[in-house]
């Protein structure tokens, strides 16, 4: 176990972590695990990765499985919850990281390209959290990953933005919908974050500009990003709701 004292409240023992066999998630899985939370580490195809992520947390005295699941994919998203039950007997925190990122202009010939964003990065979410309001305990804790790309409006981010901002709507109205049952719903939006995701496909001078952008001057580090959703998790971060948390070094 890490260092740090786990800042959970009793009532959270057990979470979901989508899209978590690298990058964000992975390191969020790995922070709530630290915790003192049981984790289910959601992967769509990389067993091995993800098992790599299970290891580490047995390795630090944790409790984590792997499960398969493409969260676009009614019937996955249900066998996921039901894998999590079946293993931890509860589900107290769900936190929806999966997604992809294609970059495409707003033209008809990109429109498969805004479907696949939409398809994975909206219906996804939307499948999730119906899942998580369906399923979680009282006191309980729902995070999605959103991007505070969304403020830039950045050309050929069209279809990715609009799917995130989707995201974020999903978040204010489950929010409400969740009243009375104590369960806080939140995002969190980060910026640019040294992922093999972020740096595939950039030049050295391309991630110099971006990791500028911010008046941080660097790029995030997965770990801040898992950071903020631990304190969202925690108890401490109980009287946050319906929010979104730009966590993104003064970028947006």
């Amino acid at each position: 176990m890490s260092a740090h004292p786990s800042p959970t409240p009793s009532s959270v023992k057990a979470a979901i972590v989508t899209g978590a066999s690298r990058g964000i998630g992975r390191a969020i899985a790995r922070r709530l695990a630290s915790d003192g939370l049981k984790v289910v580490v959601n992967y769509a195809r990389d067993a091995t990765k993800a098992q790599e992520v299970v290891a580490a947390i047995h390795a630090e005295g944790g409790e984590a499985l792997a499960a398969q699941a493409d969260v676009s994919q009614a019937d996955d998203v249900q066998k996921l919850f039901t894998a999590a039950l079946d293993a931890f007997g509860t589900i107290d925190a769900v936190v929806h990281s999966a997604g992809v990122m294609s970059l495409a202009a707003i033209s008809p010939a990109n429109v498969d390209t805004f479907d696949r964003m939409i398809q994975t990065n909206l219906r996804g979410a939307f499948l999730v959290m119906g899942q998580a309001a369906e399923h979680l305990q009282a006191g309980g804790r729902i995070v999605a990953l959103s991007s505070s790309v969304i403020a830039k409006s950045f050309p050929q981010y069209g279809p990715y933005i609009a799917a995130k901002a989707g995201v974020e709507g999903l978040v204010r109205v489950l929010a409400n919908e969740l009243r009375g049952r104590g369960i806080t719903v939140n995002a969190v939006a980060p910026g640019p974050v040294a992922t093999e995701l972020f740096m595939k496909g950039k030049s050295d001078e391309q991630i110099a500009q971006l990791s500028k952008l911010a008046p941080l001057e660097r790029l995030g580090e997965p770990e801040d990003i898992a950071r903020v959703v631990s304190f969202l998790v925690s108890e401490d971060g109980g009287w946050i709701n319906g929010q979104v948390v730009r966590a993104n070094g003064g970028f947006a």
